[in-house]
């Protein structure tokens, strides 16, 4: 086995050493004094909570997309490999936890995300709670903490009140907060009152050890107890120390105690028992936790929760609430409205099965599921010359003809709560991994995946009659544009030098609109004789893109600004430099072949000439295009059949 091992260039036992000595570097133990000199070098070690959160966030590092414009996108690293397409949202929490870190009132506040179920709340929560685990592990994120406080609390809360003015005076550094009163008992009795003489080690924070990381989730309020967030008396010691109010008799291990320097995660808060949420109301506003017979105990960490739409609006509703109402910072998470990020979201939960090691997934196949899904999350638009097609591509960043970013912006605006509703990327993956596990198959297509999420309609609880015979409805727009997509596929891949035939068109195009734009005339290649710019040339290449008689001075126009700017710049300038001539070039190229690749797919017996071209078409697809002999060839006999009709 140990051969076995090393021949793979992994020794688990050299590991397992090398993780025990990684561990036993992260040791650190010294008096309160010793502790000072560090924090007196590096300020940053006592930090607060919700500050502590924000720089590691930064720390991975932040995009700005369409930077400097109204679309500007900021997105921040941290999120970015398990989070698509709510970038809004995140930015809001990164604002959140950005004021809260510069101590302005809204750290005194309860985050609260509110959204769709498989809408990504839980996992932004679970991202800060992991995050916070390996960033405590980093030197940047050490942290340190009172040895044997049940509470990890910040070693600087020994330096008595009097003396944090000079403090801060001289040093720069802000303390807040006073010992809990364990520690208050192990100075005065263990220590006798030498503050710089108590022990201090270095924390790392773990959900699993109970250390800066508190989770809590609602069940049965009769048998729920409030000592789960706020801890309990140990009978035990009662005996031995005689009353209740001695710290010695107490267990400080509460969810809210155990919290404290980092984060608090209320699962599904609004469906707390009231008796619960009212130990949020000090909390949130006093940084402060009641517990038994001892005065207030400070606490320093952020409150996180999540909820769905129908419970947020039921506390709204209840007067008694208004004060927890009014201690809450509200973050809407909606589902992802991008279909490119929608795909993402499919592609890395399907990438955690084993079945992708036995199934291909057909291209397109994820975008269609994704169309599907983020058509149902679209309110439908109030503008008579936009569809919901229409609208999900704008959406999506892809340019639609007559529309700019200004119309997109706009379209957002009018929406009054959208991607609140509509199909989660739960119900997407639950059957594309049904569709994936049955016997016999081997490859996974578009159709396959609509049908799959068709077939699911009638067990899915959720579902009214109304709903599904509208999603039977965006099933079908769905399916019309992967015909669209398909014809695509098959027309480039029967197009022998593709690249060279689109070069050589587009030339020609070029050449006849700068003999138009600066009424010229254009020399024939062969006999030199100057000629009239073809207009009818040039009139089949943009009709191909809906470019009106009326329109296509202004797009002839615009190709040549483009051609200028390149130039300008010493870039060349080919067909695809320009997305909508790319497009018109492809179709024109594609509908002078349409009639080749109808007769050649649809025939069902195919001669020597039309197999071979078929055999052609199926090798380019599989090697250039990513399919499989399986999906290769149900999409030639999909186009065919499209293209007979």
């Amino acid at each position: 086995m140990q051969e076995q091992d090393r021949k793979k260039g992994f020794d688990i036992g050299e590991r397992l050493e090398q993780l025990r000595r990684e561990r036993e570097a992260l040791r650190w133990e010294g008096t309160f004094r010793d502790y000072f000199e560090l924090v007196v070098q590096n300020p940053k070690l006592a930090q607060l909570s919700h500050a502590r959160i924000n720089e590691m966030i930064h720390a991975a590092g932040v995009e700005k997309i369409h930077e400097g414009t109204r679309d500007e996108i900021i997105r921040y690293n941290f999120f970015a490999s398990e989070l698509f397409g709510i970038e809004e949202s995140i930015q809001k929490i990164v604002e959140y936890f950005k004021s809260a870190a510069q101590r302005l009132e809204v750290r005194k506040r309860i985050l609260l995300l509110m959204g769709p179920v498989g809408g990504g709340k839980s996992t932004i929560v679970n991202m800060l709670k992991r995050g916070l685990e390996e960033w405590t592990r980093t030197e940047q994120g050490a942290v340190y903490a009172i040895k044997d406080c049940p509470m990890h609390e910040e070693p600087l809360h020994l330096i008595p009140h009097e003396l944090r003015p000079e403090i801060e005076k001289h040093y720069g550094i802000y303390i807040e907060g006073d010992l809990c009163p364990q520690c208050r008992y192990m100075l005065e009795h263990v220590y006798h009152g030498r503050h710089e003489d108590m022990r201090v080690h270095r924390i790392v924070f773990s959900e699993k050890d109970r250390i800066g990381i508190g989770t809590f989730a609602p069940s049965d309020p009769k048998s729920q107890d409030i000592t789960e967030l706020t801890g309990s008396i140990d009978l035990s010691t009662i005996g031995e120390v005689g009353v209740e109010s001695d710290p010695r008799a107490y267990r400080f291990d509460g969810e809210l105690n155990i919290a404290n320097r980092g984060i608090m995660e209320f699962i599904e808060m609004l469906k707390c028992d009231e008796k619960f949420l009212y130990s949020l109301l000090t909390l949130s506003q006093e940084q402060s936790i009641k517990t038994g017979r001892f005065a207030m105990i400070y606490a320093d960490e952020v409150i996180i929760s999540h909820t769905n739409e129908n419970e947020y609006i039921a506390f709204t509703g209840n007067r008694k609430s208004e004060a927890l109402q009014d201690r809450i910072i509200l973050v809407r998470v909606p589902y992802n409205l991008r279909v490119s990020q929608e795909e993402r979201i499919y592609d890395k939960l399907l990438k955690q099965s084993e079945a992708l090691r036995s199934v291909h997934i057909a291209p397109y196949t994820l975008k269609v599921a994704a169309m599907f899904a983020v058509m149902t999350r679209l309110e439908e638009p109030k503008r008579a010359n936009v569809d919901l097609v229409k609208k999900m591509k704008l959406y999506d960043g892809e340019e639609v003809e007559g529309y700019k970013s200004k119309d997109v912006r706009e379209l957002k605006e009018e929406a009054e709560r959208e991607g609140m509703d509509g199909i989660s990327p739960r119900y997407i993956i639950n059957r594309l991994s049904s569709a994936l596990v049955r016997d016999g198959v081997t490859c996974l297509t578009p159709i396959d995946a609509l049908r799959a999420i068709k077939d699911g309609f009638d067990t899915h609880t959720g579902i009214t009659s109304e709903q599904r015979e509208r999603y039977l409805n965006l099933i079908s727009l769905a399916r019309k544009e992967y015909d669209e997509i398909a014809k695509v596929e098959v027309q480039r891949a029967f197009v022998y030098s593709f690249e060279e035939m689109a070069r050589t068109l587009c030339n020609n195009y070029l050449d006849n609109v700068e003999a138009y734009c600066n009424k010229e005339k254009i020399k024939d290649p062969i006999t030199e004789e100057e000629m009239e710019p073809d207009e009818q040339l040039m009139r089949s290449i943009e009709e191909q893109i809906g470019i009106t008689e009326n329109a296509k001075n202004t797009f002839r126009q615009e190709i040549l600004i483009r051609i200028s700017s390149y130039a300008r710049k010493g870039k060349a300038f080919d067909y695809a430099s320009h997305e909508r001539l790319k497009e018109a070039i492809e179709k024109k190229i594609f509908a002078d072949l349409k009639d080749v690749v109808k007769i050649t797919t649809s025939t069902k017996t195919p001669d020597p000439d039309q197999l071979r071209r078929i055999n052609e078409v199926i090798d380019r697809l599989i090697r250039e295009h990513g399919y499989c002999p399986v999906c290769a060839n149900e999409l030639l006999n999909y186009v065919g059949t499209l293209l007979s009709r």
